[in-house]
């Protein structure tokens, strides 16, 4: 199965810092905060770690296997266990998840880098004024040009290969990534009543809890974890066959989830010093970002400061989940297409500039243009993280359950003597629980979506 010549990661520690940086990304520092506040706060992190141990270990453990033993993008890996269409289809649902994601997602990516630079220009008293988002989002032009910026510079990564560019990228901006985040945590709880904020994330309140909870928690792991998305099966087709996947996976779980942990820690306590204690503050979604947090920043010492290396971690957090992104899709190109990696860089930059045009002047030029009553931006994430996200999970756990076979898998994780340490635990999440919970998120979604359910 395996394909001559295909790139490979330099060892474990390329693989584990380039897969950590696919999960560690906008979802980590904005979306885990604001559903950690809405949905219990520490009973909300409980049930996240639990769920990542099991489901998110599991899924991980499964993608990654499965890349590995096949050395294929997710198409062909759905396909090297039979032609059959239901497979086929399942590995392009994969395969297509990313290049949807990253034309939006590089445009959320724009509105970081516009942040910095107005920040690095002292700016931060504008950036905390009332409409100062929904003006710079619906200008049109400059969104645009912010937007180009961040793709360009995501393209010139991915130009340079998995070695000499998403590697090495990830090698450098994930260390930096974290001492920023400490650096941010340990000012943000130090501020005047912040240490409320700390109590209400990390200690348990089952009085917090409900199955709401454990919903958004399950929804969480597809964007912290980067399941479901192809990525994993793409990064895993890099990894040399002497190099641990439980262990590496193992440590993926670790830095991401204590990423996600230092983000909460970054914004709860600030954002409760700066309220009073009102939890409900939290809950503005993707607009704590861009409008709750410069109000904070504007009003603490050394605000400028904070605000400029936030938006560092921000930008570094987008950049190395965009690379992924990109990665996969361009992997795939390269696989279905025959084409070198030049010209599939160059097809997924084609279709990042054209989809990512239609999201970054949705809420300006093109706000007439909605699908279901939805902004084209908003459109491109409720169809991936809603719907085809959980499809394309489900569909990955039959294959492993159904055709592959999970001994298959297990002697993939075992191979050179590897140990398997939570095999039970994968082959129970795998067949059963996996799908269930994958299909419980798709039904919530949808139902959500629709107005059935408020969530």
């Amino acid at each position: 199965m395996e394909t001559k010549n295909r790139s490979s990661f330099s060892g474990k520690i390329g693989f584990v810092l380039s897969a950590a940086g696919a999960s560690v990304g906008l979802g980590n520092i904005w979306r885990f905060p604001y559903l950690a506040a809405k949905y219990g706060g520490g009973i909300f992190l409980l049930v996240y770690i639990l769920l990542a141990v099991t489901f998110g270990y599991s899924m991980i453990i499964a993608e990654t296997a499965l890349g590995r033993m096949t050395h294929k993008s997710p198409v062909g890996a759905f396909s090297a266990f039979g032609k059959g269409r239901g497979r086929r289809l399942g590995g392009w649902i994969n395969a297509i998840i990313p290049i949807l994601i990253v034309p939006y997602y590089s445009v959320i990516g724009g509105w970081v880098i516009k942040y910095l630079l107005e920040y690095l220009r002292g700016n931060t008293a504008a950036l905390a004024a009332d409409g100062y988002f929904g003006a710079f989002i619906s200008s049109g032009l400059s969104v645009e040009v912010c937007f180009l910026i961040f793709t360009a510079f995501t393209l010139s990564i991915i130009f340079a290969g998995v070695r000499g560019g998403v590697e090495r990228v990830s090698k450098w901006m994930m260390p930096v990534l974290v001492v920023l985040s400490l650096a941010i945590a340990g000012y943000s709880v130090t501020r005047p009543g912040a240490l409320a904020g700390v109590k209400y994330f990390l200690v348990p309140n089952p009085a917090n809890f409900s199955w709401m909870t454990v919903v958004a928690a399950m929804g969480q792991m597809f964007y912290s974890l980067s399941i479901a998305m192809g990525i994993l099966v793409t990064f895993g087709s890099y990894m040399k066959k002497d190099i641990s996947i439980e262990d590496s996976t193992q440590n993926v779980e670790i830095f991401d989830t204590a990423i996600a942990i230092m983000a909460g820690l970054m914004i709860i306590p600030a954002v409760f010093s700066f309220s009073g204690g009102d939890p409900d503050t939290l809950q503005a979604g993707p607009s704590l970002m861009f409008i709750t947090l410069p109000k904070v920043f504007a009003e603490m010492g050394l605000g400028t400061v904070v605000g400029v290396l936030f938006f560092v971690l921000v930008l570094f957090a987008a950049v190395t989940s965009s690379i992924a992104l990109t990665e996969s899709a361009v992997s795939t190109f390269e696989d279905e297409l025959g084409w070198d990696r030049k010209r599939s860089t160059v097809l997924i930059g084609v279709i990042m500039i054209a989809l990512g045009s239609l999201s970054a002047l949705g809420y300006g030029p093109l706000a007439g243009v909605t699908v279901f009553g939805m902004q084209m931006l908003d459109f491109f994430d409720f169809l991936t993280n809603s719907v085809m996200m959980p499809v394309a999970a489900i569909a990955t756990c039959l294959l492993i359950s159904r055709v592959v076979g999970v001994d298959a898998i297990a002697q993939e994780v075992t191979a050179g003597g590897k140990p398997f340490r939570r095999k039970k635990i994968f082959c129970f999440m795998i067949r059963w629980l996996c799908p269930i919970f994958a299909a419980v998120i798709l039904a919530s979604s949808v139902a959500n979506a629709l107005g059935w359910i408020t969530m």
